[in-house]
């Protein structure tokens, strides 16, 4: 499985881009997965409205006002953000599990151990 992104200056390169990327893909013997897609914008003009993307077959792929990529949300904005409420929610999420499985059995350096191995990488 491989992850790609496509970064463009305009909402027509991006679909030139897309298409050079499809031809390419298909000289592969790749192909897209145009169900798990999404096209964000940035930039001063974020609120206006864009056209379609469409590929080849003719599947739009749809606007969004946020996306994931790798753990990380990057969220419609003038400039480029990220969104971390969805770490923030996991590490509570795993904090909480810790914390509910050791209770106050285990010391103050197991349980730290265990929040450093279980709970820090989702952030």
């Amino acid at each position: 499985m491989a992850l790609y992104n496509l970064l463009a200056p305009s909402v027509c390169q991006l679909d030139a881009l897309l298409k050079i990327c499809e031809h390419e893909f298909t000289e592969l013997d790749m192909a897209i997965n145009f169900k798990k897609s999404s096209c964000l914008r940035i930039g001063s003009r974020m609120t206006m409205p864009c056209a379609n993307i469409c590929a080849t077959s003719g599947t739009q792929i749809p606007w969004v006002s946020e996306l994931g990529y790798l753990g990380v949300y990057i969220i419609k904005s003038r400039s480029f953000k990220c969104c971390l409420s969805n770490n923030r929610k996991a590490f509570y999420r795993s904090a909480n599990a810790v914390f509910g499985k050791v209770g106050r059995v285990a010391s103050e350096e197991g349980t730290l151990q265990l929040i450093n191995k279980k709970c820090i990488p989702t952030l």
